[in-house]
Formats: C-alpha cells, structure tokens, sequence
C-alpha cells in the first residue's frame, strides 16, 4: 500500500508526509506541497522595493480534494481494504520523513525518537536510557549527513512567575545524530500564529 500511494501522491506533484490507520478502518494521508531549498547566490525575482519575505504555500482543499479522488481509484485497483480515506494537510506536529524536511526545518523546535538508547553518547546528566528529545535542530557544517538536536533542561515557565536573580539557567546541551539512528522525528506542536517560517540556508 505504501508504493501506491507514494506513486499516487507524488504523480500529482505533492510529497507523501504520513501514511496513518486508525480504528474503524481509517486511512489517513497526510500530503505537503513540494519543497525546494533556495539557491546559493540566487538573484531575487522581485525589484528591489519588492524584496520581501514571501509567505509560504500551504495545502488547500482543493489539493485534497484531488488527491482523494486519485487515490479512491488507485485503492481499488490495488484492492487495499479500509472504510474510509482521510486526506489533510500536515499539523503542527509535522512527521520529518526525509533529509529535505530537516534541510527545510532547520532551526525549529522539533522532538525525536531515537531508535536505541543514547547509552555510551549521554553526557552530563542526560540519562543513558533516553530516548526521545526535544531541541532545535542544527545541520552540522562540513559533516557526513550527521546533525543535531540543542536544548536545555530548563523547567517551563509558568505565566507571571519571578524569576530570581540569582538563577543560573541550566546549560544548553546537544546530541548528533544521523536520519539512520531516529525512529520519528516531528516538529514540536507548537502553537505560533504567525505560522512556521522555513529557515534559509547558509550560503
């Protein structure tokens, strides 16, 4: 079922986020509009008065709509069973599936799983049974398809809370890791109303 409609999704020109069952024979697809990294030293399109961030683009119902149809009729060919077929666009707890998805999201809040423990890696007071982490992701410059998750063990503030001046802030810690050793890695749910803004790369 995964090939059908991976081919399915992406021969109408979107990207294959998550493939979901849920009770009661659910099929959930989760599909995302292509994504592709700005160009070193590409020349802006706009004139120079018009060089302004541009808003990315998102999902629309339409997009669903037509994906649903496709792959309504590619699930029956294939003769996969399920009562009902849900496609959506991706939330705020988006699944990072590909090397591209951590290239579009660096520098966001994200939380991965790792496969094993971090065992023999962990250091400081990170526990050597841990598993899931929550951090900004950062590409390691100059690395072998390694990158890495940086966060604090700072306890979250509660709104109106004093903060002493004498607080010292725990320190930032980071794990490396390679796409290999996770078994999910999703960004964070974080509620903005502003929206995710992808981060550009470095020239």
């Amino acid at each position: 079922m995964q090939q059908i409609v991976e081919q399915t999704v992406t021969g109408l020109g979107y990207d294959l986020v998550e493939i979901e069952r849920s009770a009661g024979g659910l099929l959930r697809i989760t599909i995302d509009l292509p994504w592709q990294p700005p160009q070193a030293g590409e020349a802006p399109a706009q004139e120079p008065a018009q060089q302004f961030p541009q808003p990315e683009a998102f999902i629309t119902v339409e997009d669903c709509e037509k994906v649903t149809r496709q792959l309504q009729f590619a699930l029956e060919v294939d003769g996969v069973d399920y009562q009902r077929l849900e496609v959506s666009s991706p939330g705020i707890d988006r699944l990072l599936r590909h090397e591209m998805d951590f290239v579009r999201f660096t520098g966001e809040l994200i939380d991965v799983t790792l496969k094993e423990p971090i065992g023999a890696a962990a250091q400081g007071q990170v526990n050597a049974n841990r598993k899931k982490f929550r951090g900004t992701l950062e590409r390691l410059e100059g690395s072998d398809g390694s990158w890495q998750i940086v966060w604090s063990d700072e306890p979250e503030r509660k709104p109106g809370q004093k903060i002493s001046k004498k607080h010292v802030p725990p320190p930032l810690q980071a794990m490396v890791f390679t796409l290999d050793e996770l078994k999910e890695a999703r960004l964070a749910p974080v509620v903005n109303f502003k929206g995710r803004a992808a981060k550009p790369l470095q020239a």
